[in-house]
């Protein structure tokens, strides 16, 4: 059993990939844990807080879509009202689907910008005032590499990814006199229900795998790593960063 650390994390999207690596590996590191994803992932986010609960931690699922600010501000209210306030806020909730510009459906734009994008918004505006009443926060959301360099058929994923950027460095600026620190972490290609997209052709796999210094395809507790360094006081000094998880295809 780890020893608990006295903080308390939301991670959203937290039911599977890199969301769920992202909480066992808060949870390994002392976090109690307050996990979301939406109503249709209930089974496997509760499953995902038995296992945090597993390793001695208070954990609990809490569903609501982020892209929605009344069930959003709900969640919060919940997960203060359970959990007494909120240490660390990690933005992973995100979708994807693919098409080119041409042919894109207007819905599947918005779709993507909602949950990707204002859903980080909506989310962080409402955590906010908890971590301001305690001069204490930080605050990790999920980009990607694909924000920095993009790939075909993904333009509105990756102007989703390019926009959480944006609005962190600007958030960092913003927050940081009251003690909380905003950071991205972009990962690359990591083996997922999502980032199978890319991966289901062997060529294409390949390809990327080559184009990795690490001559390999990430794994979801890759990511964990990184994320629980922003969530902790060892990044205290560090903010507004955008920080690449991916073997080395992004080489600055």
């Amino acid at each position: 059993m780890t020893t608990r650390n006295g903080r308390v994390a939301l991670v959203t999207g937290a039911s599977r990939g890199i969301g769920r690596a992202i909480a066992l590996g808060l949870a390994s590191r002392g976090f109690d844990l307050a996990l979301n994803d939406i109503s249709r992932q209930r089974p496997e986010l509760e499953a995902v807080a038995a296992e945090a609960r597993a390793l001695g931690r208070s954990a609990m699922a809490v569903c609501a879509d982020v892209s929605s600010k009344p069930e959003v501000e709900a969640m919060v209210g919940q997960v203060a009202a359970e959990l007494g306030t909120i240490h660390a806020l990690v933005n992973n909730a995100g979708i994807l689907i693919a098409g080119k510009v041409e042919a894109l459906p207007e819905e599947a734009w918005d779709a993507v910008m909602d949950v990707n994008a204002k859903g980080v918004f909506l989310v962080t505006q409402a955590v906010l005032p908890l971590m301001k009443a305690q001069a204490y926060g930080r605050i990790c959301t999920i980009a990607s590499i694909g924000g920095k360099h993009g790939a075909p058929e993904q333009a509105h994923y990756s102007a989703s990814k390019a926009a959480v950027m944006g609005f962190t460095r600007v958030l960092a600026q913003e927050v940081g006199p009251l003690g909380i620190t905003a950071n991205c972490v972009c990962p690359g290609i990591i083996l997922t229900d999502m980032g199978r997209v890319n991966l289901d052709d062997a060529t294409v796999r390949n390809a990327w795998q080559a184009k990795t210094a690490m001559a390999r395809i990430g794994d979801p507790e890759d990511v964990a790593g990184p994320v629980a360094f922003f969530c902790s006081d060892d990044s205290a000094f560090v903010t507004g960063q955008s920080l690449n998880v991916d073997g080395g295809i992004v080489l600055n």
